[in-house]
């Protein structure tokens, strides 16, 4: 039976490095993001399958919940929920910050998220069976200067996601909490609002970890035994590490 699955901020870097990797194994695609254009040249490349894209800001809990209402029949079956959407803004310390650049995050990385999962999991409840995968980050981990709204949004969906397996736990629904490190996309663009130069200096001398890399992590935890849930995936190049402590010395 062809499997349905949603990928939310399906436009660019993991999103569409996910469609194009479902669409490989002949799944059906509900795709959604902002931008229209890029859904529909992501409709047209991967016309090899059924394909259902939704122009849609996760960020507005009632045209999340129009979309899913009104998914087409063929489409309304949802195996596997990719919660991809999210984003970072900034870098400055938490004193400098622009409050707008939070709300932003805030709303997108936490409240879409939780806004996709609440209007798509009665249904995989009901059947009892489906997956949830949410897009954390090492963020959600290990701290870094100017990470501060960021690294917290990405510590809710790890906590988030650890609460709703034991919401789950009498149901067959699984739950995957992907947390990449550094990963090449236009994450850093995003980021530096459009600052290629600054973007492009995050991955100067390194060799980060790709979109089909992240894809290809997504494809895995959906594809073990339907008793094996794997709860959290911590990824990172080679090139990367954790750092230690660090500590300001008045000398």
């Amino acid at each position: 039976m062809q499997k349905t699955i949603c990928i939310t901020g399906a436009t660019s870097g993991f999103g569409a490095a996910c469609a194009e990797r479902f669409a490989a194994e002949g799944w059906r695609l509900i795709l959604t993001g902002r931008r229209a254009d890029r859904l529909r040249a992501l409709r047209e490349a991967l016309s090899t399958v059924p394909v259902h894209t939704v122009e849609l800001d996760v960020r507005d809990f009632k045209a999340v919940e129009t979309m899913v209402r009104d998914l087409p029949d063929d489409f309304s079956t949802i195996d596997v929920l990719v919660n991809n959407a999210g984003l970072a803004l900034g870098l400055e310390g938490a004193h400098k910050t622009d409050i707008q650049d939070w709300d932003t995050m805030i709303d997108t990385n936490i409240k879409g998220l939780c806004y996709l999962t609440r209007c798509i999991l009665p249904g995989m409840v009901e059947r009892n069976q489906g997956h949830i995968i949410n897009m954390g980050s090492i963020a959600g981990n290990y701290p870094y200067p100017g990470g501060n709204v960021y690294g917290a949004t990405k510590a809710f969906v790890k906590q988030f996601s650890r609460n709703l397996l034991t919401d789950l736990n009498h149901t067959r629904v699984r739950v995957t909490n992907i947390e990449p490190g550094l990963a090449e996309s236009e994450f850093s663009i995003v980021r530096f609002h459009g600052d290629k130069d600054k973007a492009d200096a995050v991955y100067k001398g390194t060799e980060p970890l790709r979109p089909v890399d992240i894809a290809e992590i997504v494809h895995w935890v959906t594809s073990v035994p339907p008793h094996v849930n794997i709860c959290t995936v911590e990824v990172m190049p080679v090139c990367q590490s954790c750092g230690p402590l660090a500590i300001h010395r008045d000398v």
